[in-house]
């Protein structure tokens, strides 16, 4: 799969339409960035160690060449023997000290490598697997065509399966069942889990996305150290889970921050697909509102004055009436042509003679029952 900057989720993005099988999400992608920070991290301490390790072996090369020269001096019967042994001897001395105290950081530092957190990247060094096994050809990179296809015909045929995985909760469970189902072990896999739980999420189903965002992790965690082994990881999903069942409360915090940073990323994406369905629900509503003139009632309504609002509140043509033969002709008949045109007016008569003349009309009809009423 192709791999995206991790540095900021907002950049992943998820299929707009009901098409849960897209392959738009990269999950290995949503993993980078503390993945990244973390391997920098490792290789910082792991330099730090090789330099220790290094000068510590360069000081016991001279302390030996010093003691050998001091054993030789001692031996020797030449007379500047003894002013060169206190010489030799001296040296030797601050060799020691030296070699003690490079002693001491190496244990040191090794002390603080075993306290290390571990990760899935502690997991994959030889010394948690000394057979490395189905080694992965190096394969040429896929066509974003090539993926969808490939991830649209996977989700296809397995999709039920992946539901299933998704919805075990012990590890002895998801052992048994990728044993049983290894062709599972995947980035297809982890790709549908992750818009699952966006989708439960977005339905609210919080306790069945906080269950699948775990298998997601296990999947995660299970690719990324066959990354690491550059292995199948239909060859290495077991060791995951020999490992994860026999960690210490390190490890399981460790695996569980990856789990709560992966939930809030998924809430937050959830939530901007929600905003942006409510934006689409209110424009489609506004569409259907829209007048024979293309005015929204909603947004005509809310730029009249008070009066007129309040006829049309109580419905009362005779107020409305009124109101449009106080106001200044030209501001009523802009209000009156804005009413029309969002249907909030209907006149009761049309002409055929142009906008103008509508316009007129229907201002004339508006106002023609209060000057009859005075007449009277």
């Amino acid at each position: 799969m192709s791999r995206i900057d991790y540095s900021v989720w907002d950049h992943i993005e998820v299929s707009d339409d009901e098409d849960e099988t897209h392959p738009n999400i990269d999950t290995p992608s949503l993993f980078r960035w503390r993945h990244q920070a973390r391997v920098e991290r490792m290789e910082e301490f792991q330099k730090k160690g090789e330099d220790i390790k290094k000068t510590l072996n360069e000081c016991r090369r001279k302390l030996a060449e010093a003691q050998k020269k001091v054993e030789q001096l001692n031996i020797s019967d030449s007379g500047d023997a003894k002013a060169e042994l206190s010489k030799a001897q001296a040296e030797e001395k601050k060799l020691r000290k030296e070699e003690r105290e490079w002693t001491k950081k190496m244990d040191d530092h090794n002390r603080e490598e075993k306290k290390m957190p571990w990760n899935v990247d502690t997991l994959s060094k030889d010394g948690f697997s000394k057979s490395i096994v189905n080694v992965k050809p190096e394969s040429s990179e896929e066509t974003e065509e090539e993926k969808e296809q490939k991830h649209k015909t996977f989700v296809e045929k397995h999709e039920k399966q992946i539901k299933h995985f998704g919805m075990l909760r012990r590890w002895d469970d998801s052992q048994k069942y990728l044993s049983d189902n290894p062709h599972l072990v995947c980035e297809e896999t982890a790709n549908y889990l992750v818009i699952m739980c966006i989708d439960l999420e977005v339905e609210e189903k919080h306790a069945l996305m906080e269950q699948v965002a775990h298998q997601t992790i296990v999947m995660q965690f299970i690719l990324e150290l066959a990354k690491s082994l550059k292995v199948d990881p239909r060859g290495c999903f077991r060791q995951f889970f020999a490992k994860i069942k026999t960690a210490d409360q390190q490890y399981q915090d460790a695996f569980n921050d990856e789990l709560e940073s992966f939930k809030e990323r998924v809430r937050g994406r959830a939530k901007i697909r929600i905003e942006k369905a409510m934006k689409e629900y209110e424009e489609e509503e506004r569409q259907k509102r829209l007048g024979p003139g293309g005015l929204d009632p909603v947004e005509v309504y809310e730029t009249l004055p008070a009066e007129m609002q309040k006829c049309f509140d109580d419905k009362d043509i005779q107020m409305l009436q009124e109101v449009i033969s106080k106001m200044d002709p030209t501001e009523a008949k802009t209000h009156m042509k804005r009413c029309i045109d969002s249907g909030l007016w209907v006149p009761n008569s049309r002409t055929d003679d142009g906008d103008e003349k509508e316009e007129e009309a229907t201002y004339e009809e508006v106002k023609q029952e209060p000057e009859e009423a005075k007449k009277e």
